[in-house]
């Protein structure tokens, strides 16, 4: 990676990260929701938040993730961040962004610090996500909810921001085509909106989108 976020040291990094999300993103950075629905989740979209919380690790900083239940009626077992719908009490997406993940895996809002917000994405489910990134410094102890979260892990920030990791993958509905971003990591699939928002992340703070790798040209899903 030539990101210049990983050549600073420790200490500099956050300030870095908040200083690049200041910034107007990228025109790469935007509308890259695939722009299908699922049947019935026609309309206008629900206004919805995640966090992408950041993890000061000695090693290096990493993207802290969700594993779903499998009998979740909306994307279930995939890999998410925490997040879910605005509420009206919320005051801001951050907000909803904070109280879903304290609820979703019990960390703490007082833990996290606001960095920023990137470039919304619409979900095939008829949600518009903000995505809020967070930097979360260690130590912190995890409750999941039982009932949403399945797992709780971490993949270092650099691999996901790699854009040679960042793939287009497809899958055949009938007889439509569905393309979509997926970055598979070790036994982990991440794919779909939550690939999607990292591929966000990686093109708002390099300032500007890279041309996919040959590695990542369009390949089909079999499962």
């Amino acid at each position: 990676m030539t990101l210049p976020l990983f050549r600073l040291p420790a200490a500099a990094r956050r300030d870095w990260l908040r200083e690049a999300l200041t910034r107007p993103p990228p025109a790469s950075a935007k509308n890259l929701s695939d722009g299908f629905r699922l049947p019935g989740r026609q309309g206008e979209p629900t206004p919805a938040a995640v966090l992408v919380p950041l993890v000061d690790r000695p090693a290096g900083l990493q993207v802290l993730l969700t594993q779903r239940t499998a009998h979740l009626s909306d994307h279930a077992g995939q890999i998410s961040f925490p997040g879910g719908r605005a509420e009206p009490s919320d005051p801001s997406l951050a907000a909803t962004a904070l109280r879903e993940t304290e609820e979703e895996v019990g960390l703490p809002a007082a833990t996290v610090s606001v960095l920023g917000c990137l470039p919304d994405y619409e979900t095939v489910t008829g949600f518009r996500v903000t995505p809020v990134v967070g930097w979360v410094d260690p130590p912190f102890t995890l409750r999941p909810d039982p009932f949403e979260v399945a797992d709780v892990f971490e993949v270092p920030l650099d691999f996901l921001l790699d854009p040679a990791h960042q793939q287009r993958h497809f899958r055949m509905l009938g007889e439509t085509r569905r393309d979509y971003w997926a970055i598979p990591w070790k036994d982990r699939y991440i794919w779909g909106a939550t690939a999607a928002m990292l591929v966000i992340l990686a093109r708002t703070l390099r300032g500007g989108g890279e041309p996919l790798p040959l590695s990542s040209l369009s390949s089909p899903l079999i499962l």
